[in-house]
């Protein structure tokens, strides 16, 4: 397999540190308020390269974590604890904003199809091993100790000018004239380990005793601490979205092996925006979308999984409600023939060696696409163009299904909907209707099954039927 790896800027081959087994650790949700589907696209593209790496082989070790404290509203130490304002905004405490919106975040991924982590980890349950961390960053003079916090001294890590292309310029954060940005800092782009309990976190209710006082951590210290507790001082993958590029991986990198003097991860893999009609989500725009928002408007869970599969993870994608009625379109196409294979007779034929060829060749391009930098884009056209082609309906949905390990779509668990007889019959007198060329009556028959909730798929094996 290869992989773009965001550290080198550069496609390489993806070589484990240990044959055979992988440590994966994914960027989590901050708890404070729902997910939106620019989250799910992440999320998705995470559960793509998971089931790859499955599919190649790997044992995977899988770790996410959660964030419910220290995430401030700006990643560069500046403003509330979105913690804080996600439980002012909803008039809870912080710990019950923090679990509503954990559960309603694994429901949302549930929903998308998206496996869960083998290791879920909250920033809460893990405070002595980032408190550990902190001191050993101390300990070893990358790290210096302020009336208002614990500050990371980048000036000690030459490497954090370079990280990810980045310069110190392009990590400076313009500061409003509503935040205060810390003013024991040595330099502007130090970030905090540690948080103290004064100021304007004078009444933070989330905190926990420390060498350096009562406070809270920071937010790069968690990932670096848990990643590291479950995976170890260097592990293979480290995923998150483009926009941890500038601050919080390199914060993580730089932390992480001043500590230990290791690379963290040796392979980074970022992926780009969802924008939402040409424009960055917002909630002044109303352009703030839910999973289940999408649902509500009568599309499937899982054709939104597939219009996230149809632009490479590297590229921004731009959501539109006609692209999702295209993608809901052609996943139902998938699902029409999954249930038509299923019920055509399962006595294999004899293939000659030819189509036997062709079988075989659409596996190895599925495959050889999907590990090159995991295009999935070019992976659904050879699956398109493998149910086009002549090959027997039951090869086919060998294949098929064998592609949905990587794809996701949950293919093997479509069974045959309910249908109640009448629209059963409608659809038997549309199929008469056709075959006598009577088309004007057969599309008024299909309009009135529509109009019962029944979408009409014809296929090879006679109708299907798709719930509306």
């Amino acid at each position: 397999m290869k992989i773009y790896n965001s550290i080198s800027r550069q496609i390489e081959e993806f070589v484990p540190l240990k044959k055979g087994q992988v440590g994966m650790y994914t960027c989590g949700p901050t708890v404070y308020m729902f997910a939106h589907i620019g989250h799910g696209r992440k999320y998705v593209y995470d559960d793509v390269l998971r089931r790859l790496l499955t599919a190649d082989g790997f044992k995977v070790t899988h770790v996410q974590n959660i964030t419910d404290v220290g995430h401030l509203v700006s990643d560069a130490d500046e403003g509330e604890d979105k913690l804080e304002k996600g439980a002012r905004l909803a008039n809870k405490t912080v710990w019950e904003v923090a679990q509503m919106f954990t559960d309603s975040f694994f429901a949302d991924m549930d929903k998308l199809n998206i496996l869960r982590p083998d290791i879920s980890c909250k920033a809460t349950d893990h405070i002595p091993a980032q408190i550990k961390l902190v001191q050993k960053l101390v300990d070893k003079g990358f790290a210096y100790d302020t009336p208002e916090a614990v500050y990371f001294d980048v000036a000690k890590f030459p490497r954090y000018d370079h990280l990810f292309g980045q310069n110190l310029q392009d990590k400076l954060v313009a500061a409003r004239s509503d935040v205060v940005t810390g003013s024991y800092k040595k330099n502007p782009v130090d970030f905090a380990l540690w948080f103290k309990r004064i100021g304007k976190f004078a009444d933070h209710s989330m905190h926990w005793d420390s060498p350096w006082g009562d406070g809270f951590p920071g937010w790069h210290i968690e990932c670096s601490a848990m990643s590291m507790e479950y995976l170890g001082e260097t592990f293979d993958i480290h995923t998150g979205g483009e926009d941890h590029l500038s601050i919080h991986h390199p914060n993580e990198i730089a932390q992480a092996e001043a500590a230990t003097g290791k690379p963290l991860a040796r392979y980074w893999v970022h992926h780009g925006f969802l924008m939402v009609d040409g424009a960055k989500m917002s909630k002044s725009l109303g352009n703030v979308y839910r999973v289940t928002d999408v649902m509500d408007k009568g599309f499937s869970s899982l054709a939104l999984r597939y219009f996230f599969l149809t632009a490479h993870y590297k590229t921004p994608q731009n959501f539109t409600w006609s692209a999702v009625a295209a993608a809901q379109s052609a996943y139902d196409k998938v699902v029409s023939f999954v249930r038509g294979a299923q019920t055509s007779a399962v006595t294999r034929i004899s293939l000659s060696k030819e189509k036997l060829k062709k079988i075989d060749e659409y596996r190895d391009r599925f495959w050889t696409v999907l590990n090159n930098d995991m295009n999935v884009p070019q992976g659904l056209a050879v699956m398109w163009e493998m149910l086009k082609s002549n090959i027997p309906d039951r090869d086919k949905l060998d294949l098929l299904l064998d592609f949905d390990q990587v794809l996701g779509l949950d293919l093997v668990n479509i069974s045959e909907i309910a249908v109640p007889d009448e629209v059963k019959q409608l659809a038997a007198e549309r199929e008469r209707l056709r075959k006598s060329g009577e088309f004007v009556k057969a599309d008024e028959v299909r309009m009135q099954v529509e109009k019962m909730g029944y979408t009409i798929n014809d296929t090879a094996h006679g109708p299907t039927f798709t719930k509306k």
